[in-house]
């Protein structure tokens, strides 16, 4: 068949299942789209070993609201010779300053600022004495930073989402094969205590077989959204005018995949994704007198539903839009147990307690089960994690803890390439998805098969 026919096929059988020529903006073509959900990778970055770094000589590009954290959870690690901030970067020289004034107050030294410019970060990335890259920059800048920093030998680790597109995520996969190196998306949810308390119960045979389980991202940000100051050029509000899915898949997702050994002998087969009318944000906006974001295209919540190749199954939602409290959801199913977060609570489903009937564990049963089964590593860290709670509650000192601890011993990260592209391709999936009218959508094996080998996710190993 010639490329012709194909295509007119091709655009004939899409048309018969609901589907346009025209599906992403940044993606137009069915013959396109076709071949980004169907490329093969090679899986040759499972498992990668890099050789040990003593002491991790660390690049921060992005000195915003997420560079002001992230810097201070380097202090333990810093001061135990672990790693050593060498150089930091921003448009503003008044966040570097801010930056470098915490490194003088904690350290007695400054990191190299750069600033002024859309390209300054690259000189940070050329430098020879820079090992890892810490990427926290407005989304889309993401992938080119992973991306450039692997090309000048260096490791990566980025805020989420560490991909914007399909396109990016293939780069990244692509090119962490090539030069071999870490290419890590910060998801800080994976390292929180709930969180890991689960995984090892999960580990342990609490739960039994999972069959569901359901995550989200439930945050109230229209003031944030909507300030002149909080987001830099209020680029993140930007993304809520043009387009409709979920934007924010991995603090619910990222968990739920290490539940269900997601890349580790189950991975993710088909999704379809549906969004509610918009009219939370584009009211606030009124309110506030903003006429320029009263065009919001992306509703107020967004359901997407995943199937696995194992047949379990996922909820994830996403809801930045409306007033209500903070929820991740953080609900498990297993033959044996659930628990549900926000607030904590589980079930047991056994025998001898089925005189409970349909009843959460009281607060005494709860908490036997929480002290049982409490992920070893926040017992190990129970002092620095106190000290530094200012990183949501301690998780974003583990997450910063693990991965320098990783590169010190040369040993694969606790997320890889795979998992980072894999939680973050839900994003253009659920658009693509959304904007045919739920239709279903093929998830593509960014792994080259390696998902298949049942191995244990790096997160309940000990460092």
């Amino acid at each position: 068949m010639n490329r012709k026919d194909f295509l007119s096929l091709s655009t004939k059988a899409a048309l018969f299942l609901g589907f346009s020529t025209n599906v992403l903006a940044k993606e137009e073509t069915l013959e396109k789209t076709n071949f980004l959900l169907n490329k093969k990778a090679k899986g040759t970055a499972f498992g990668l070993k890099a050789p040990k770094i003593d002491n991790v000589r660390v690049g921060i590009i992005g000195a915003g609201n997420r560079g002001q954290t992230l810097i201070q959870m380097f202090d333990w690690l810093v001061k135990n010779n672990n790693a050593n901030i060498i150089a930091i970067a921003d448009l503003r020289k008044e966040k570097t300053d801010k930056l470098n004034e915490h490194l003088q107050k904690t350290h007695n030294t400054r990191a190299k600022a750069y600033y002024g410019n859309q390209n300054e970060w690259k000189k940070l990335a050329d430098r020879d004495d820079i090992d890892l890259l810490i990427i926290a920059t407005p989304w889309e800048m993401h992938t080119e930073m992973c991306l450039y920093g692997m090309e000048k030998g260096k490791h990566v680790a980025s805020e989420v989402p560490i991909g914007y597109t399909l396109d990016d995520c293939w780069k990244l996969v692509e090119t962490a094969e090539r030069t071999q190196k870490h290419c890590m998306m910060m998801e800080n949810c994976c390292f929180n205590g709930e969180e890991l308390w689960i995984l090892n119960m999960i580990n342990q045979g609490v739960f039994g077989d999972l069959t569901h389980a359901e995550g989200a991202y439930i945050h109230d940000l229209r003031k944030h959204l909507l300030d002149k100051t909080y987001y830099e050029n209020q680029w993140r509000i930007k993304h809520h005018l043009k387009k409709d899915g979920n934007f924010y898949t991995t603090h619910g997702l990222g968990p739920i995949s290490q539940y269900m050994d997601i890349g580790r002998g189950d991975t993710y087969d088909h999704i379809v994704s549906m969004s509610s009318r918009e009219k939370s944000l584009s009211d606030a906006a009124k309110k506030a007198n903003l006429p320029e974001f009263q065009n919001v295209k992306c509703g107020d919540m967004n359901t997407t539903l995943i199937k696995t190749k194992l047949g379990k199954t996922i909820m994830l939602q996403f809801d930045v839009h409306s007033g209500r409290p903070y929820d991740r959801l953080n609900t498990v199913v297993g033959t044996k147990a659930v628990h549900e977060g926000y607030p904590s609570k589980l079930y047991i489903n056994e025998e001898e307690l089925a005189w409970w009937g349909h009843k959460w564990l009281d607060k005494e049963k709860y908490n036997e089960y929480r002290e049982k089964y409490n992920h070893p590593l926040w017992e190990k860290l129970k002092t620095q994690i106190s000290d530094n709670s200012i990183g949501h509650g301690g998780m974003d000192f583990v997450m910063i803890y693990r991965l320098i601890k990783c590169l010190n011993k040369g040993l694969p990260l606790d997320i890889n390439v795979y998992d980072s592209v894999l939680w973050s391709a839900i994003t253009p999936l659920s658009e693509l998805s959304v904007a045919q009218n739920s239709a279903s959508v093929k998830v593509p094996d960014f792994t080259g098969g390696t998902w298949k080998n049942n191995n244990t996710t790096e997160m309940l190993r000990e460092i």
